[in-house]
């Protein structure tokens, strides 16, 4: 007979049920005659009673231990001790049959919300520690939140498209993740650091309003809580200014929050420009809840400077190439002087929660002159371009409308959102502080 409940799910109104229960021993407290097992599933735990009623039924309690897959035929009865702390607390199963599906070994670690393994055990057995209640239900907030976000943009008529995963090799700011091809001897893919080029590319089709749940791949230096591979709410849309995609980003978020956390956010946010916060907070990320007084203070920062300086002193975009400049700034790309070309704002913004940035956008360059113009002035030369970045420059010769959009990441989101500590602890399977990935001992030599 198959499993007829959650183990998490009954109730005083299920007493007098006949059930069949599968999942893992959570806990045993097994006595001569009887014993009571906590099994468990990723809804909750159920208190099994179980009479040892015969030399077989004995020795198969007497053989079972933590973490032991079971199914467990029963009636639902009244407990005769309720535990209030639990939501099955009222109820217990008396057991009529147990089967064991599977044992398990000695635990690395305790499957308990209140041990703090090593975070290394942890990620090598990662699949023991998403059994944990507190793991799973961050795990469940993640697909809420995507879930309230394809709801969303459902609503405001956004077509959900999927990117290429093999593509090719572009500077976007960080190093490719390369893929050899097996037939094109010496010739490589690339792992997309975003689908930056492909959702213009789907605005010159006229997809006017694009979104995607993005994976996406850099191959960074060590840094902090960085991920070589992460997911992003990216979106593009059609014949915009920045009110409008700042309008959409805010519906999202105050969706999301109403839908999964309860909680009201207020719209719009407030705006400041990337001048007036490091001015006022030393800070292109200002922490603004000591005026707001808000558990969640979200604020927008406009006008980023087009170009930054790196530490070789050369000038390069403060975002990416392809990010439309204001038009008040023009000038200043005729001065030889490198404060002023520092100056010349973008129509780049960032979106900013309580001090950490969420995700960043701007409003792109939708002709071919003007692109070249910012690839002249970065020192790409015309044949360099072309090679590169052609199939996007030839677009724009073919009516390619003006556009803009939005990243966010997600990781992020939800870290913030679960009070986690560090991006590790909302992703299924990451990698740890040095991008291993410890489960399946990855990079790893391959063989033939």
């Amino acid at each position: 007979m198959k499993k007829t409940n959650y183990c998490g799910e009954l109730t005083e109104k299920d007493i007098g049920k006949k059930v069949v229960l599968e999942g893992w021993i959570r806990s045993i407290r097994n006595q001569k005659k009887f014993a009571f097992i906590d099994l468990g599933d990723r809804t909750g735990f159920t208190q099994i009673f179980v009479l040892k009623k015969n030399k077989e039924m004995e020795k198969i309690v007497d053989s079972l231990g933590n973490e032991f897959v079971l199914r467990v035929h029963g009636t639902v009865k009244k407990r005769p001790d309720p535990n209030p702390k639990t939501p099955t607390g009222e109820i217990e199963v008396t057991s009529q049959g147990i089967e064991i599906l599977n044992k398990c070994k000695t635990l690395p670690f305790q499957i308990q919300d209140e041990v703090n393994a090593n975070e290394d055990t942890r990620l090598k057995y990662r699949y023991l520690d998403l059994r944990r209640k507190s793991m799973y239900d961050k795990l469940f907030l993640r697909h809420k939140v995507i879930k309230s976000i394809r709801d969303l943009f459902d609503s405001e008529n956004f077509l959900e498209i999927e990117t290429p995963g093999l593509s090719k090799s572009t500077p976007e700011g960080a190093r490719d993740y390369l893929v050899p091809s097996r037939i094109f001897k010496g010739k490589f893919f690339a792992l997309p650091q975003s689908p930056q080029i492909y959702k213009q590319l789907l605005m010159v089709a006229g997809i006017d309003k694009y979104f995607q749940i993005a994976r996406c791949f850099r191959d960074e230096d060590l840094r902090g809580d960085r991920q070589p591979e992460f997911t992003q709410l990216d979106l593009e849309m059609s014949f915009v200014e920045e009110e409008d995609v700042y309008t959409v980003i805010e519906k999202m978020i105050k969706h999301v929050f109403e839908k999964v956390l309860n909680e009201k956010i207020k719209i719009p946010f407030p705006r400041m420009t990337h001048a007036e916060a490091k001015e006022k907070y030393k800070s292109d990320k200002p922490d603004t809840r000591k005026e707001t007084k808000l558990k969640y203070s979200f604020v927008w920062v406009t006008d980023f400077p087009l170009f930054e300086e790196n530490d070789l002193g050369q000038i390069v975009p403060c975002h990416h190439p392809f990010t439309q400049f204001n038009k008040e700034d023009e000038k200043k790309f005729d001065s030889k002087n490198k404060k002023d070309l520092l100056s010349i704002r973008s129509r780049s913004y960032d979106l900013v929660l309580n001090g950490t940035e969420l995700g960043s956008g701007s409003i792109r360059i939708h002709d071919r002159k003007q692109q070249n113009k910012i690839f002249d002035f970065l020192g790409i030369t015309e044949e360099d371009a072309k090679q590169k970045f052609g199939f996007l420059l030839d677009a724009f010769e073919y009516g390619c409308p003006p556009h803009g959009g939005f990243a966010v990441g997600l990781d992020r989101l939800i870290m913030i959102l679960t009070g986690s500590e560090s991006i590790r602890e909302v992703i299924a399977f990451p990698k740890n502080k040095n991008s291993v990935s410890l489960l399946e001992d990855a990079p790893s030599k391959v063989t033939k």
